[in-house]
C-alpha cells in the first residue's frame, strides 16, 4: 500500500499544477517592460458598427500613451495613464480632463470596454488568490479552467474566471464578475501568434453581457515589444502635441 501511494502522489502532482505557476506564465506572456501597439477596435451598436483605429505606447504597468487615429470624430483624442491617474485630452474642445472614481467605469468611445478596464495592466498574481478549477477544450486547445478572487481592495472585477492554453500559456477565455457574484462581462481571446519568444492574443472581444450586442472586437494589427520609447510619451505635454 505505501508504494503505490509514493508511485500516486506524482500522478496527482501532475494532475493539479500551480496554478501561480501558470499566471506567471500567462504574465510573461501578455506583459512586457515596454510595448507599441496599433490597432482598431470594431464597437457593434444596436444600429451600425464603428471602427476606431489607435496607436498605444505602454512601459511597464503604470504607464501608458494611447492616440486615436480615425475616424475623423476620435481623431486627436488622447489618453494617457500614469500609476493610478488618467487624463483625456479632446481636441475638440482643447481640453485635458481627468478621469477618476465613478468616471472609470464609463465606457471608452461607446465600446464594451471601461476606462477601468484599460488601467488594469497589474499582474494577476499580484491582484488575485489562484485556484485550478479544472480542464476544457477551447477551440481545439486544452485549457486549464483557473477561479481568481481578489486580494487587494482596489480591483476592477472581484472575481475572475480564466481559461489558460496549457501549451502556450494565453487566456482564450474570461469570465468577470462583480462582488456580488454577478456576471459582468465576458471575453474571448483568438488569432493567437507568436513575437519573439511570446504567444499574444491579436483579437479579443469583450462583450458586457448586461447589455444586448456583439461586443467590441479589438484587434492588433502591429506590435512591437521590448523597443525603446521615447520618455517625452508619458507626460501630461504630449496630450497637446
Amino acid at each position: 500500500m505505501k508504494l503505490f501511494i509514493l508511485l500516486l502522489v506524482p500522478f496527482l502532482w501532475a494532475q493539479s499544477p500551480d496554478p501561480y505557476v501558470i499566471l506567471d506564465r500567462v504574465d510573461q506572456n501578455m506583459l512586457s517592460t515596454t510595448k507599441i501597439l496599433e490597432g482598431k477596435m470594431i464597437v457593434y451598436g444596436k444600429r451600425n458598427t464603428r471602427t476606431i483605429t489607435f496607436r498605444s505606447y505602454s512601459e511597464g504597468i503604470d504607464k501608458s500613451f494611447t492616440e486615436y487615429l480615425s475616424p475623423a470624430r476620435e481623431a486627436g483624442t488622447k489618453m494617457l495613464k500614469l500609476k493610478d491617474n488618467l487624463w483625456i485630452y479632446s481636441p475638440a474642445a482643447d481640453r485635458t480632463i481627468q478621469i477618476s472614481g465613478h468616471m472609470l467605469k464609463q465606457s471608452v468611445m461607446g465600446s464594451d470596454m471601461s476606462y477601468e478596464d484599460m488601467m488594469e495592466d497589474r499582474k494577476l498574481k499580484d491582484v488575485y488568490y489562484a485556484t485550478v478549477k479544472g480542464e476544457e477544450t477551447v477551440d481545439g486547445h486544452a485549457c486549464w479552467i483557473l477561479e481568481l478572487n481578489a486580494k487587494v481592495k482596489e480591483v476592477a472585477y472581484e472575481k475572475m474566471k480564466i481559461w489558460v492554453d496549457q501549451q502556450r500559456y494565453v487566456p482564450l477565455r474570461e469570465e468577470l464578475y462583480a462582488k456580488s457574484g454577478q456576471l459582468l462581462k465576458r471575453a474571448v481571446f483568438s488569432d493567437v501568434q507568436r513575437f519573439g519568444s511570446r504567444w499574444y492574443p491579436t483579437k479579443i472581444n469583450y462583450r458586457d453581457v448586461l447589455k444586448k450586442g456583439k461586443g467590441t472586437d479589438f484587434i492588433v494589427t502591429r506590435l512591437k515589444l521590448d523597443v525603446i520609447i521615447d520618455p517625452y510619451m508619458f507626460t501630461k505635454a504630449a496630450l497637446r502635441r
